[in-house]
């Protein structure tokens, strides 16, 4: 791993073959907009141009479909991909369709197992549900701007019974370490899972993460593993940073997400992401 600094984005002559289309895949919150969820003008506009020199810039989520279609919007991607919800829904983006965008991959999984187990554990913990179409089902009052909708309350036993492309586990009486050593003492298995900066717990399908929807779509593109660049903050980034070509980790990231990385740019707040993407142009 290197840190990206002013000199090495001008110097990455290797990563930026001359008129070779990339593979660009972008994290949202904590890499293009700020835990407030605001993107600078330079993020954006960083974004805006690589887009406008034609690679093929994919929004990778942890965000599902409604939260994610602002970005993509806000950057100007009208054709390509995203992935939302870590790897549970991918789009093809065409500006001809109805609603812009058509889902092509969904993998939804039986929340089941891994709801009981951690319900017994962390039994104080709200928890909400994306089911295979698009809604969300809440236990409390739990609602979260990376939902895209407004959550539907619930009883437990109805979210048992769901078919989810997405869990969240959510605790304001847990750190992450304890929800680390809780999901450790359960096991959880058939699902794959990340904790997050707060005691947040993002669940999908087993084997579903941000780099196997990634990898589905670079074999579709047909571009060399090389030709890809992945910039994320997230414990949910970290197989995505492993899997590109580039991977670079924003400077606030934890340091299990930097040891992931090839390179470590500045800070959300310095508009690390705009750096990495000046690189790929210059």
């Amino acid at each position: 791993m290197t840190t990206l600094t002013e000199a090495s984005v001008a110097g990455n002559d290797d990563q930026r073959e001359a008129n070779e289309k990339l593979i660009i895949a972008l994290d949202v919150d904590g890499t293009l907009v700020d835990h407030d969820g605001h993107m600078s003008v330079a993020v954006r506009e960083a974004a805006q141009a690589v887009v406008a020199a034609g690679h093929e810039v994919m929004i990778a989520t942890g965000r599902s479909l409604k939260a994610t279609l602002p970005i993509i919007e806000h950057i100007g991607i009208e054709n390509g991909y995203a992935v939302c919800s870590n790897g549970g829904v991918t789009l093809r983006l065409d500006s001809g369709l109805a609603d812009g965008y058509e889902v092509i991959h969904k993998a939804t999984f039986d929340p089941g197992p891994a709801l009981r187990a951690l319900r017994k554990r962390l039994p104080s913990a709200k928890y909400a549900l994306e089911d295979a179409d698009g809604n969300f089902l809440s236990t409390e009052r739990f609602q979260d701007a990376s939902f895209g909708v407004e959550a539907v309350g619930v009883d437990f036993q109805t979210m048992l019974e769901a078919t989810a492309v997405r869990v969240v586990v959510f605790s304001s009486e847990n750190t992450p370490e304890e929800f680390n050593t809780a999901i450790r003492h359960i096991g959880l298995s058939g699902v794959t899972y990340s904790v997050g900066w707060t005691a947040w717990l993002d669940i999908a399908a087993a084997g579903v993460s941000k780099a196997t929807a990634l990898e589905q779509l670079r074999g579709r593109l047909n571009i060399e593993r090389h030709r890809t660049v992945a910039i994320g903050d997230g414990r949910n980034d970290i197989e995505m940073l492993t899997w590109a070509g580039r991977g670079v980790a924003m400077g606030q990231a934890p340091a299990e997400v930097m040891a992931a990385a090839d390179e470590v740019t500045h800070s959300v707040y310095d508009d690390g992401a705009a750096h990495v993407l000046r690189s790929i142009l210059a």
